[in-house]
């Protein structure tokens, strides 16, 4: 902040209004990114100002978390704008360097010694958005690891648990995702973790799932929805940073795609179904989830209403649990098995709550959550009425965690739960660690079908009685817990904490200190070679985006203009490539 209010002070004023409005903007934007997820800016998340649909629906109607903060910068930064500076003299740029320099180093000296703490505790965004980007350019090159180096639950299926049930009676499969929603809303998944209730809970959802089976040791690999949905469904770890999805990947392969499991199903004789409450284009998805095996694809289009049942992403989340209700009455009606994945998004930023209910809660994102409890409880009772429950396996998890005020884990923290038929042989907590990756695992080992050689993972509907490694990179850090309890928290400009833990997720464990054995590089590079694995061998690679269908352009252009490319910002290209 020092060195900005120098430099501003050094610059002509017409120089000075775009550093001044850089620095608020970013501040500004941070601090609603932080809100919204739990985690600091890293320099992909730049790719999102070229996204005109993201910067329009993110900042539409001026919802921010903090307005008073807000305000009081946007005013200091007008003040800077116009009051008349004189340049400073030599001895008190010297001064103000010596003081900014020495500021950074005790900093320096705090940050090393409190690595323990989040990381917004320890940085102001831009330090932490110039020190991550730098540590990454300088990080010393790691010798790639091979696949076959890594631990075998995170290469490839593990099928050796006992079954809890024969092939499952269940004729449909239902998939839930629910936006970002994370474990510690449900009360009985939080207290198995002894975390303590934050403002909002469930309680809608848990007293319409008393007789599921919850895992509550459940992770989320990553942050983005495209990438958590990557892991449900195609049975592999999504990104371990913020590399080019893997979804997008796919699109070069679409031999591979057809290992997925909508494509597995629609083999196997079932109508594959994909809905969801958001434009289909953003992210991809109007090509992404027909690649991997959908026969039907719908998003808010689908959804025809008032102008009250939507708002900036799509339509909300009450108006969405209405219709898919209707949606799955139309498949019931076709006497065929379905497949039918849902993904809400009222409870994404800027959230789909009306002024006046807002003001009922501590912030927009509890009053969405708690709209989003009232939708989802709503809809299995209606489920439970039209008698679906009673030949349909029912998952009910999340896309992402948007993170919580208790700690920087909790973004890792997704929810998982199950409905099926055979519920009286299903455990109430299933005991063990699972994540996103294992839903493919779990659907096609609950039905006894074939798994496909690509996807990975271990089964719900087993016990196993040996531990597993699990990893996740989310709010900045690099989690890994291996099979011998030992858990490191990463980053390129730390290092790595080890510990000892029982989980990825719960609290730190109390003798988290620094590790000695440095194994931050090979835990990088491990991650690296996991994320390059579709690529992995292959020296060409074609994307493409356009369809080859002509359109004729209205003439007052709106913003179809980007839907060619509306997913290249989330491209990520080799050096030299």
């Amino acid at each position: 902040g020092l060195f900005a209010l120098l430099l501003a002070q050094l610059c002509p004023s017409w120089l000075r209004v775009p550093l001044i409005l850089f620095w608020t903007i970013f501040q500004v934007a941070a601090h609603e990114l932080y809100a919204a997820m739990h985690r600091l800016p890293c320099w992909q998340d730049i790719h999102y100002f070229l996204d005109p649909t993201f910067i329009i629906n993110s900042t539409a109607g001026f919802h921010l978390a903090s307005s008073a903060l807000v305000a009081l910068m946007l005013f200091s930064s007008a003040l800077a704008f116009f009051i008349p500076l004189q340049r400073p003299q030599t001895g008190y740029l010297v001064k103000g360097i010596a003081l900014g320099l020495f500021l950074l180093l005790l900093h320096g000296s705090l940050s090393h010694n409190t690595k323990e703490q989040s990381l917004a505790e320890r940085y102001n965004p831009l330090h932490w958005f110039i020190s991550e980007t730098l540590a990454k350019r300088l990080q010393p090159e790691q010798k790639p690891v091979q696949l076959a180096e890594l631990p075998v639950g995170l290469t490839r299926i593990d099928m050796n648990g006992a079954p809890l049930i024969n092939r499952g009676r269940a004729n449909n499969v239902l998939i839930v995702v629910m936006e970002g929603i994370s474990g510690i809303y449900y009360p009985e998944i939080r207290e198995t973790f002894g975390a303590e209730p934050g403002p909002l809970e469930m309680t809608g959802l848990a007293a319409n799932t008393k007789n599921a089976m919850l895992i509550p040791d459940f992770v989320t690999h990553s942050h983005q929805t495209i990438r958590g949905l990557y892991s449900i469904l195609c049975g592999d770890l999504s990104e371990l940073s913020f590399k080019t999805p893997k979804a997008i990947d796919l699109l070069e392969y679409p031999e591979q795609a057809q290992e997925c499991l909508p494509a597995q199903m629609a083999k196997n004789g079932w109508g594959t179904h994909f809905l969801q409450g958001a434009n289909l284009i953003f992210m991809s998805k109007d090509r992404v989830m027909p690649n991997i095996g959908f026969q039907e694809v719908h998003g808010n289009e689908w959804f025809a209403g008032p102008e009250e049942d939507s708002f900036e992403w799509g339509v909300t989340d009450s108006t969405f649990f209405t219709g898919a209700r209707k949606y799955i009455a139309g498949l019931q009606a076709k006497k065929q098995p379905w497949m039918l994945t849902l993904l809400t998004v009222g409870t994404h930023q800027p959230y789909s709550v009306p002024d006046a209910i807002a003001d009922q809660y501590p912030s927009r994102k509890d009053a969405a959550v708690a709209m989003l409890d009232k939708a989802v409880s709503q809809f299995i009772k209606g489920l439970k009425r039209d008698r679906v429950l009673d030949d349909t396996l029912v998952i009910i998890t999340s896309d992402e965690s948007h993170g919580h005020e208790l700690a920087e884990w909790v973004s890792s923290w997704g929810i998982g739960g199950v409905l099926a038929p055979e519920q009286k042989q299903l455990p109430r907590i299933k005991q063990g660690t699972y994540a996103l990756m294992d839903m493919t695992a779990s659907i096609l080992d609950y039905f006894n079908l074939n798994i496909p050689a690509s996807v990975i993972g271990r089964s719900f509907f087993r016990d196993y009685a040996d531990p597993r490694e699990m990893v996740s990179y989310t709010a900045g850090k690099l989690r890994w817990h291996t099979s011998k309890d030992l858990l490191y928290e990463c980053t390129p400009e730390d290092g790595c904490l080890v510990g000892k833990a029982k989980s990825l997720l719960g609290n730190p464990p109390e003798d988290l200190a620094v590790d000695k054995e440095n194994r931050g590089p090979w835990l990088f590079a491990a991650a690296s070679t996991l994320d390059n694995k579709l690529i992995a061998g292959r020296e060409k690679r074609l994307l493409r985006f356009a369809s080859g269908e002509v359109r004729n352009l209205p003439e007052k252009i709106r913003d179809e203009w980007a839907d060619n490319l509306v997913g290249a910002q989330y491209l990520d290209f080799p050096a030299n490539s």
